[in-house]
């Protein structure tokens, strides 16, 4: 494979001729192995690079206006292929994960383990998680705490909306509903959404 000048692969990759092709095989390439390592490591080897790699190399395509420069062509790609691979991969995966298991796992938020916390920053997270662990079970109805259970569990949208014969925008609507009452919720607690922002950021 011919050593590529980064500064070309957009104008190589926009031309309309054998240059194109050339390059778009070359990239073909370099996302292979790229997703070779990811879907090795993640999601327990569901999804095989072959199977995603078209669909990526379509989705870089169709960014390439969006490309500024300020990462390698072939990092910024990869990053695209990746999150692509990714969803599929989980899509995968909680297609074969019933909805009575993930929701029989009770939802629990725990306080990530800071070495060098602020005064005060662990008690102050804490209640935050305890008032939004109080604010679903007392303010969500049922199917708003298993949407967000869902997909905090990393469960993608759709998978939900098929799981539940719902489809993608009444899923939306029900999160979006859900998060008004959380947000309602915090600041009745006395909490602003800048506040919990800035502590967990």
């Amino acid at each position: 494979m011919s050593t590529v000048n980064q500064d070309n692969w957009v104008d190589r990759l926009k031309s309309d001729d054998d240059v194109r092709d050339r390059a778009i095989q070359e990239l073909r390439a370099i996302l292979l192995r790229g997703l070779t390592a990811t879907c090795r490591s993640r999601y327990g080897n569901k999804v095989s690079p072959e199977d995603v790699v078209q669909d990526a190399l379509l989705k870089v395509l169709d960014k390439i206006d969006t490309f500024e420069g300020r990462s390698k062509f072939t990092t910024w790609a990869m990053t695209i292929a990746v999150r692509v691979a990714i969803s599929e991969m989980r899509r995968k995966h909680f297609r074969d994960i019933s909805m009575n298991d993930l929701l029989n796992d009770s939802m629990k938020f725990e306080v990530a383990a800071d070495p060098s916390p602020e005064p005060g920053e662990e008690e102050q997270k804490t209640g935050i998680l305890s008032t939004l662990q109080e604010l679903i079970e007392s303010k969500l109805t049922d199917k708003q705490k298993d949407a967000v259970h869902s997909l905090l569990n990393g469960m993608p949208v759709e998978v939900f909306a098929e799981k539940t014969g719902s489809n993608r925008n009444a899923v939306y609507k029900l999160v979006h509903d859900a998060r008004v009452k959380l947000k309602q919720g915090f600041e009745q607690a006395g909490y602003q959404a800048e506040d919990i922002k800035a502590l967990f950021a």
